[in-house]
């Protein structure tokens, strides 16, 4: 047993038919003390009865504000030295929590840890396996949140802190939040492992709120750009563009630096 406990936390809501992969994904991660913690909306659906049958789970179910907001209560009940937030549809990898252990007991500086995802279809057949880079402010600012949340863990120094989603945002919580962190001056550390799978399905947030997380995004950048001072690059429409498109270029030269090959 590895001696650090991590708080999973899954907000939920009327996706039952993905909850057991979740929850089992969990329950299988050896080596390491884990405490499960889904903060539901007010399912309608079979989500109750999935989660009554796992009594090891600390679980609510309660109207809320929205899936930042499910988030942030899931935080402020963790219990443990670092967490993260596993969406209802998604699941870990194998040996995961493990990984990330291992990794923050190698690199105490690190603040934020996040490591790669694979995309999988609705029945968990492989998409692809997604791979990213050590982040930087600039890249993820003008490129957009590469950054899974569902392979991100937090130190709970930020939450104490008071750092929490802000739950205005509904689509790009947590781009805004990583920019936030970025910042107020939290490390970044990046572990180059498939953590979890993320699956696309025809409800996923980013998909059927297309047009609001459109929006979100500009506000994001905005905001950040503005705390920077900044702001005279959104002024220009092709110096923007042009910034863009170099730092999709440096992406992938920094991609092939962490994996050596593009998939």
């Amino acid at each position: 047993m590895i001696s650090m406990k991590l708080s999973i936390i899954t907000p939920s809501f009327n996706q039952g038919r993905f909850l057991t992969d979740c929850i089992e994904s969990v329950l299988a991660q050896a080596g390491v003390e884990v405490e499960h913690i889904v903060t539901d909306a007010g399912s309608t659906d079979e989500t109750l009865e999935v989660l009554r049958r796992y009594p090891h789970l600390l679980w609510t179910s309660e109207a809320d504000a929205g899936m930042s907001d499910g988030i942030n209560k899931g935080f402020l009940k963790a219990t443990g030295e670092w967490m993260m937030w596993l969406n209802c549809d998604d699941y870990l990898m194998p040996g995961a929590l493990a990984k990330v252990v291992e990794y923050i007991r190698q690199h105490p500086e690190a603040d934020v840890v996040h490591g790669d995802c694979v995309f999988v279809r609705e029945d968990k057949s492989v998409i692809r396996r997604k791979r990213d880079h050590p982040v930087d402010e600039l890249t993820l600012l003008f490129v957009g949140c590469f950054i899974p949340s569902t392979s991100t863990f937090f130190n709970r120094r930020i939450i104490d802190s008071g750092q929490l989603l802000d739950i205005s945002y509904k689509v790009c919580m947590d781009w805004e939040y990583y920019m936030r962190l970025i910042r107020l001056g939290y490390r970044f550390g990046y572990l180059p492992e498939a953590l979890a799978g993320f699956r696309w399905h025809g409800t996923n947030t980013s998909l059927v709120h297309l047009e609001k997380g459109n929006a979100e995004a500009l506000r994001l950048q905005r905001e950040h750009v503005d705390e920077r001072n900044l702001s005279a690059l959104f002024k220009s429409a092709p110096l923007l563009k042009l910034l863009r498109k170099v730092f999709q270029v440096y992406r992938v030269a920094k991609r092939l630096g962490a994996h050596g090959r593009i998939r």
